[in-house]
């Protein structure tokens, strides 16, 4: 079956390509997210260009990591309205794409010693690949009905995850040789490639209300009032708040997670590949089978049992001494990762009003990077006071998954869609 669009009335069939189109983002900018900030540059980085004897490495990329996060955070509120009132969430989603792909491109030419090149440019690439999700999350109310989101998401999260492996494929020639801005090439070239279908497939943009300048003005100052209508919604202000802090705790674990196999338990770069394929793999399955579920029981369900997942994979992570038992903790990992983040996007477009999708999406993102200013900066101060004890650190990011967990048990919204049922 193919998602559907429109109420319960519209009987129109779903525009498959632009669906496929929507998916095929996913796994395109997957190659991002795989090779440069979970296994091959974030190591490069950290162990080679900066050097991690006593947690110097950690620190910089938990800097990079939050000052890229601090940029999004600020900016997506307002820039999410400027594109609803100036009718440009394609647009945006073109050139913040293609800014993170430029930026991917260009860590081939950084060699040891250039830290602050390295952190540039990371900062660059992670800012177009965080700001662009923004747009491309927004388009999920408008491709699938509401008693199909959770499924439609989820899919889009599992292509996500056969990108990454994909991509990692493609990068392990490369970093066996230790060659790595071959694999940052490889990266960049199915980034832009595979996200030239939804440049060409996904809705033209909806006609604007306001010129780009006036859109501009707008779209600051409604941000604010934005602010304070999402206080007056008790669901959505709850669901937010519990996101800043689950999230966080995700965040943390992706962008160090190659780094503490290396520096821990002693895993190669060509090692960390293979290890980070099942973490994709397990991601893919994950997001696969709770994709029905999310509908069936509801996303907040979903959402809830992957939580008390995650803490598991923390706490078992403190006392891992095996690259054997990493990669058990890596299985369970990667199936909370899939199945959180797809029913946490549902969750999420099911409390939008309709109209305001990229602008309540960018306090979705507002969140999420916000808790990444957060738990980066707590591993890599924590690293650094331990001389370079990532136990500890780990450790610490399980309060996170605590407190959304609890956060999300007061939340009444995020139960069953039944067919039909709209936005409004």
């Amino acid at each position: 079956m193919t998602p559907m669009t429109g109420g319960a009335a519209d009987s129109r069939a779903p525009n498959r390509r632009a669906v496929v189109a929507w998916m095929l983002y996913d796994f395109a900018n997957s190659a991002y997210a795989a090779v440069i900030v979970a296994t091959v540059y974030s190591t490069y980085y950290a162990l080679a260009v900066v050097g991690n004897a006593r947690g110097e490495g950690d620190l910089w990329w938990g800097v990079a990591v939050t000052t890229s996060m601090a940029i999004v955070a600020l900016l997506s509120p307002p820039l999410g309205a400027i594109a609803d009132h100036a009718g440009m969430r394609k647009r945006f989603l073109g050139l913040l794409t293609y800014l993170s792909v430029g930026a991917t491109a260009l860590m081939a030419t950084v060699t040891q010693g250039d830290v602050v090149w390295g952190l540039v440019l990371a900062v660059a690439g992670n800012v177009g690949f965080e700001a662009a999700l923004v747009y491309y999350n927004a388009y999920l109310p408008d491709l699938a009905s509401a008693d199909w989101r959770g499924r439609l998401s989820a899919y889009g999260f599992a292509t996500g995850y056969a990108g990454s492996a994909v991509a990692l494929a493609a990068a392990l020639p490369f970093a066996a040789r230790e060659w790595y801005g071959g694999a940052f090439l490889s990266a960049a070239v199915l980034f832009g490639l595979c996200a030239l279908p939804a440049m060409l497939f996904l809705p033209a943009d909806r006609p604007g209300t306001l010129t780009l300048a006036g859109a501009v003005r707008i779209g600051f100052t409604e941000t604010l009032a934005t602010l304070r209508r999402i206080t007056r919604m008790p669901d959505l202000r709850g669901f937010l708040l519990a996101y800043l802090f689950f999230e966080d705790g995700i965040n943390t674990v992706v962008f160090f997670s190659a780094i503490f196999a290396r520096h821990t338990l002693g895993f190669s770069t060509s090692e960390v590949i293979p290890l980070y394929f099942v973490v994709q793999l397990s991601a893919l399955a994950g997001a696969w089978l709770w994709a029905r579920p999310t509908d069936a029981r509801g996303p907040r369900f979903v959402v809830m049992c992957t939580l008390i997942q995650w803490c598991a994979v923390v706490a078992v992570a403190y006392f891992v001494t095996t690259k054997g038992q990493f990669y058990v903790v890596a299985v369970l990992a990667g199936t909370g990762l899939g199945s959180v983040q797809a029913a946490a996007r549902a969750f999420m477009a099911s409390l939008i009003p309709k109209g305001q999708e990229a602008e309540l999406f960018g306090f979705y993102s507002l969140c999420g990077k916000t808790a990444a200013l957060m738990g980066p900066v707590i591993f890599g101060v924590a690293s650094r006071a331990t001389g370079g004890n990532q136990r500890v650190a780990i450790l610490a990011v399980g309060v996170m998954f605590v407190v959304g967990l609890i956060l999300l048990s007061r939340v009444r919204a995020g139960g069953p869609v039944r067919a039909g049922v709209e936005r409004v």
